[in-house]
């Protein structure tokens, strides 16, 4: 077994993504129970979950009947604390801080250690070979630097991989694409709709952004560069060619575009992937849609297993590429709730009426999703008796860690719902 800390050479990661189904699955299964010995007992969490099941696991077979880990499980570690309820070790062994938006209450707080950190950093290097990122590139982060873990770990890997890594938090759109222009930025790492947001602004301040120096735009944060279309309009405005990828806070960088750009791959050397069938529940055949479950194998201070991630997919193990890992064809093409992606971050309209309701000067609200200047943008219209949206807004950000706009409305005027309510409207 590779020695993850250590790191793989290029040769390593390409023979990973090389193995045969067998091969693989003896791979998975030793890593498996590897994390388990390591993490048990000290994890009360799992301990808990884990407990009565018999270890090692002697095939991969038996995982099925290990419980599903929700987000909501993570979640509920009372009021008092957003730390997410999965840590191994003491806090005092943890170095990084990330938090996802809340579904409820504050954001649940995501901790890593240092070689949770390197485990990060690794899953990226087989992203990054994808991309065919080298030490001569230079690299542009145009992201903000907040406590999303966003392209946090990006960075740390384009810093490892030797490129010339450049931060574009606290910057304007403008001064973004100045600084790109300036440093002949090579790589661009940002979501879809900034991609496509860059280039209208460029046009309008006279910045061509087909004539810059980049060659390449790795995107993450929505779906869109896994659709063709988002992706084609991205590659012709920049005449670059665009990179998806996947991720998530809880989880770790899982996913990375195949060579033929018809979808994602799982990165299966770290991450176990189980598919549900979004309309039997039973395992998904090839093709079905389904939902995404995953297992991540490196990840000993923050370990998920079974994970359902919500993610609606379709597998392919039968894809004909050199990388065998199993293809997601077109990415993940939806959600198995009724979640809505802003400028990269995930929005549940229920963790919108959780925060705009615990203001007992509102009547009344409704969310609206709209595009402006190829920029997703979320309104809130309040019935505010204060007649103060600015405390909402502040509050909003603060918990989903993304900028709204709250208008108050004349108090009556937003529909009544004697049933469930329809309060969110897209008008994207």
């Amino acid at each position: 077994m590779i020695d993850q800390m250590a790191g793989t050479s290029f040769d390593d990661r390409r023979r990973m993504e090389r193995m045969d189904a067998i091969e693989l699955r003896a791979h998975q299964l030793a890593r498996l129970n590897r994390l388990v010995e390591q993490i048990l007992p000290d994890n009360a969490f799992y301990a808990e979950r884990l407990g009565e099941f018999r270890w090692p696991l002697e095939s991969l077979e038996e995982l099925s009947k290990l419980p599903y880990t929700f987000k909501e499980d993570l979640l509920a570690a009372g009021a008092q604390s957003p730390f997410a309820r999965n840590l191994t070790w003491p806090m005092q062994r943890y170095v990084r801080y990330h938090q996802t938006s809340g579904t409820r209450g504050r954001p649940l707080v995501v901790l890593d250690t240092a070689d949770d950190w390197a485990w990060w950093l690794e899953c990226w290097q087989y992203i990054l070979d994808a991309a065919e990122i080298t030490p001569g590139d230079r690299v542009f982060m145009a992201f903000s630097f907040g406590p999303f873990v966003g392209f946090w770990s990006a960075f740390d890997a384009a810093v490892r991989r030797g490129s010339l890594v450049m931060p574009g938090g606290g910057m304007s759109t403008s001064a973004r694409l100045e600084a790109m222009r300036a440093a002949r930025a090579t790589v661009v790492f940002c979501t879809p709709s900034y991609a496509l947001h860059m280039a209208e602004v460029g046009a309008a301040r006279q910045i061509d952004v087909a004539g810059l120096d980049v060659r390449l735009l790795v995107l993450a944060g929505e779906p869109g560069g896994s659709l063709p279309a988002v992706r084609q309009r991205i590659e012709s405005a920049w005449q670059a060619r665009v990179l998806d990828h996947a991720g998530a806070s809880e989880v770790g960088p899982w996913g990375y575009a195949d060579r033929a750009q018809r979808g994602l791959h799982v990165l299966e050397s770290e991450f176990i992937a189980e598919f549900i069938s979004h309309d039997t529940g039973a395992p998904a055949r090839e093709g079905e849609l389904s939902e995404l479950v995953l297992t991540n194998l490196g990840r000993i201070g923050s370990p998920v297993i079974r994970y359902r991630t919500g993610d609606l997919v379709r597998p392919f193990w039968q894809h004909g590429e050199e990388n065998r890992f199993v293809l997601l064809a077109g990415g993940v093409v939806g959600r198995t709730d009724d979640m809505i992606v802003v400028r990269g971050v995930n929005v549940f309209p229920s963790a919108v009426e959780q925060i705009v309701r615990s203001f007992p000067e509102v009547l009344e609200y409704r969310m609206i999703v709209s595009r402006a200047e190829e920029m997703d943008v979320l309104t809130v219209d309040v019935e505010d008796k204060l007649g103060r949206p600015e405390r909402i807004a502040d509050e909003l950000q603060l918990r989903l860690g993304l900028k709204v706009e709250v208008r108050s409305v004349p108090i009556g005027s937003l529909p009544r719902f004697e049933g469930k309510g329809a309060r969110s409207e897209d008008r994207r």
